[in-house]
């Protein structure tokens, strides 16, 4: 019983003096506070460096959509056109469709300012693709929507 006990008091000594470090090469770092800081064009250059790799698959591809939705930003227009040459190469349309959504619902309330000028800066490289905006296919309005009850 003794041994037991100070086994158990041995461990959680051990833990409580000797911090726990895990270390991960799969998961990429993001300083903050008094670590480096990365500017606005290394990160611009790091995702479409990302994107256009030529090994890209259809996992990756959403895995930085993810991570680039899940920031507290919208992605410049450079980055969104390589991901949509991304998703033409493994050609997967609806995702292409669904990151440009995406990109709009990030715009926030200021949607009618910087959405424009997100299309405006890809339209070229939709054109070339043969990619629609969700606009174009219907998709800003409800398909099956009834009318309020309240309306009538």
């Amino acid at each position: 019983m003794l041994k037991s006990a100070s086994g158990s008091l041995i461990n959680v000594l051990k833990r409580s003096i000797i911090p726990a470090v895990r270390t991960s090469a799969a998961i990429p770092v993001r300083w903050s506070h008094d670590g480096p800081v990365e500017s606005d064009e290394e990160f611009d250059n790091r995702y479409e460096a990302f994107f256009n790799r030529k090994d890209i698959d259809g996992w990756e591809i959403r895995q930085g959509m993810n991570d680039l939705c899940g920031m507290d930003l919208i992605p410049d227009p450079k980055i969104i056109r390589s991901a949509l040459h991304a998703c033409r190469r493994v050609n997967d349309y609806a995702l292409a469709v669904r990151f440009i959504e995406a990109c709009k619902n990030k715009c926030g309330p200021k949607v009618n300012e910087i959405y424009p000028y997100i299309i405006q800066e890809i339209k070229p490289t939709l054109t070339e693709l043969g990619i629609e905006t969700p606009e174009e296919l219907g998709y800003d309005k409800p398909e099956l929507a009834l009318e309020s009850v309240y309306d009538i």
